[in-house]
C-alpha cells in the first residue's frame, strides 16, 4: 500500500483528534478545511530566457487575523504539501496561543542552484502577485522564512511591499524573519531550535514520564541523533549539547557521521562550511545511508528536515526512546500508530517546532508597536536592582564582586525578553498536551492531545464569533 500524502496525513491526525473533543460536525468541517488556496505561475527574465515559475500561497484558517506561515524555496513544492503546512499552522499558532490563523507559501525551484539576483527578482514578483490578490499584510497574511529561504529574502519581501504600499503605517509588520536593521527581532534565527529544546527539557523533566521510558530526568547525559543539520537541527543540537546531552549522530542528504562518544556540532558544522561535506568530518564515522542512522540506539531521536522519513518501511527499526518531531510531518500516521503502541514518546510537530512563530508573533508586536522589547524599561530595572543590592550589602556588611553585582543588576535586553517568552510558551504549552493526555480516558499520545487541544481552541474562536450558534 502506498503512503499517503502528506496534506492527507495532516487530516487523519485531525480525524482521529475529533473523536475526542465535543464540538459539532460542520464545525469540525470548517475548521478541517483549507480556506484559501492561491496557485500562481508568472514569467520571470533570468538572463537570456524566460522562466515560469510556479508558486502557492495557502490561508488555512481565518478564525483569527491575520494568517501566519513561512515561504519555502524548493524544487519540491506542490499545493498538496503547502495545504498540509498552512493546517499544521493552524493548529500550530493554536497550541502555544499565538493568535494568528495557518498559512504557508511555496515556490517551485531550486534556491542552491540560482544566482542571487535571480533569486531576488523571482522573491519580489511573488510578493507583487500576493500584494495584488491582497494575500500579504500586517492585519491579512504574514510570511516568513522556512526551508530554502531567510532574513534575506524577507527583507526583499519586505522592500517590495512598501514600494507598493508606501502609505502603510505598519507594512514593516507584513512580513517577520527580518534582518535587526529591517525591524527584525533578536533571537528569530535560532528561535525554531531553541524552542525544540525548551520543549524536551519540559518533557523530560517528568520523573514518572521518564521512569515509563525507562531514562532519567533532564536533558543531561542523554543520548541524541539528529537527522538534517539545517537551521532548526543545528541549534536544536547545540542548545541540548550546552545543556550536556551527548550528540552522537548526525544524518545529512550526503550521508551521516557517527560517534558513539559525542560529536561536537560546531566543529562539525564548520567543517561543513569548508568542505561543503558532513561524511568527511575526522570526529566521527561515516556513514553511507543516512536514514540508517535513525535506527541508531539513542534517547532522543530529532527528525529535522522533511516530511514522512519514519514511515512503514523503517518504523520498525527505531530505537529511540523519544521522538522530538522538529520538522513538519516527519512521522507517518501509521509510523505513529505503531511507535506509540510500542511506548515511544512521540513529542507532536506542532508543538514542537512552535518556537519560530512564536518569536515572529514578537517581532510582528515589535513591528506594530514600532518600539524595540526592553528599550522602555531596562535602566529603570537596572536602578531598581542596584538599590535592592545596596539595601542587602548594606544590612549584611558584605560587599558583592563586580561581576555578581553585573549579573544581579543587568536589566532584560530584547533577546533575553525573547528567549524569557519563548520558554514560557513552550512550558505552558506542554503541560496543557500533558494535562490533556494524563485526564482523558482515550487519549494515550501526546500528537492526539495536541491536535485535541487545538481544534478546541479554534472551535471556541468560531463559536464566540456568531458563525455557529
Amino acid at each position: 500500500m502506498a503512503e499517503q500524502s502528506f496534506y492527507q496525513n495532516v487530516l487523519n491526525y485531525f480525524d482521529e483528534a475529533s473523536k475526542h473533543v465535543k464540538v459539532t460536525k460542520g464545525l469540525l468541517a470548517q475548521i478541517k478545511a483549507c480556506n484559501s488556496v492561491y496557485k500562481m505561475t508568472f514569467p520571470v527574465k533570468l538572463g537570456k530566457e524566460v522562466k515560469v515559475v510556479e508558486a502557492y500561497r495557502v490561508q488555512h484558517s481565518h478564525h483569527k487575523l491575520p494568517t501566519k506561515g513561512g515561504i519555502r524555496f524548493n524544487p519540491h513544492v506542490n499545493q498538496d504539501e503547502v495545504m498540509a503546512l498552512a493546517a499544521l499552522m493552524t493548529f500550530k499558532c493554536a497550541i502555544v496561543d499565538v493568535p494568528f490563523g495557518g498559512a504557508k507559501g511555496g515556490i517551485n525551484i531550486n534556491p542552491y542552484e540560482m544566482s542571487e539576483s535571480d533569486l531576488e527578482k523571482i522573491t519580489r514578483r511573488y510578493t507583487i502577485e500576493l500584494v495584488r490578490k491582497g494575500f500579504i499584510g500586517a492585519g491579512i497574511d504574514v510570511p516568513a522564512p522556512d526551508m530554502g529561504t531567510g532574513k534575506r529574502e524577507m527583507a526583499w519581501i519586505l522592500d517590495t511591499y512598501q514600494t507598493i504600499k508606501p502609505d502603510d503605517l505598519s507594512s514593516y509588520g507584513c512580513v517577520t524573519g527580518k534582518p535587526i536593521s529591517q525591524a527584525g527581532i533578536r533571537g528569530r534565527e535560532e528561535a525554531t531550535g531553541l524552542g525544540v529544546f525548551y520543549g524536551l527539557k519540559e518533557a523530560c523533566r517528568y520523573e514518572d514520564d521518564m521512569k515509563a521510558l525507562g531514562l532519567e530526568t533532564g536533558i543531561k547525559g542523554k543520548t541524541v541523533v539528529v537527522q538534517g543539520l539545517g537551521n532548526v537541527g543545528y541549534y536544536a543540537a547545540r542548545f541540548l549539547e550546552d545543556a550536556g546531552a551527548k550528540i552522537i549522530a548526525v544524518a545529512e542528504y550526503d550521508g551521516a557521521v557517527h560517534n558513539p562518544d559525542g560529536i561536537d556540532i560546531q566543529k562539525l558544522k564548520k567543517h561543513w562550511k569548508s568542505t561543503g561535506k558532513y561524511t568527511s568530518y575526522k570526529g566521527a564515522k561515516a556513514m553511507e545511508n543516512s536514514l540508517d542512522a535513525l535506527g541508531l540506539e539513542c534517547d532522543i531521536l530529532i527528525p529535522a528536515a522533511m516530511e514522512n522519513v519514519i514511515s512503514k518501511s523503517n518504523m520498525r527499526k527505531i530505537k529511540a526512546k523519544i521522538i522530538g518531531e522538529a520538522a513538519n510531518g516527519p512521522i507517518t500516521p501509521e509510523a505513529h500508530e505503531y511507535l506509540a503502541k510500542k511506548g515511544v514518546m512521540v513529542i507532536p510537530d506542532m508543538y514542537l517546532n512552535a518556537g519560530g512563530v512564536t518569536v515572529s508573533y514578537f517581532e510582528w508586536l515589535k513591528n506594530l508597536s514600532h518600539v524595540r522589547f526592553g528599550r522602555m524599561e531596562k535602566r529603570f530595572d537596572e536602578y531598581a536592582y542596584e538599590k535592592i543590592v545596596q539595601t542587602i550589602e548594606k544590612q549584611t556588611k558584605k560587599s558583592l564582586s563586580h561581576r555578581k553585582r553585573n549579573e544581579l543588576v543587568q536589566g532584560p535586553g530584547e533577546i533575553d525578553l525573547v528567549y524569557s517568552g519563548l520558554e514560557e510558551t513552550m512550558i505552558s504549552s506542554y503541560r496543557q498536551i500533558r494535562n490533556k493526555v494524563k485526564r482523558s480516558k482515550n487519549i494515550t499520545d501526546l500528537r492526539t492531545a495536541a491536535y485535541a487541544c487545538a481544534i478546541e481552541k479554534i472551535a471556541e474562536s468560531y463559536e464566540w464569533m456568531g458563525i455557529f450558534p
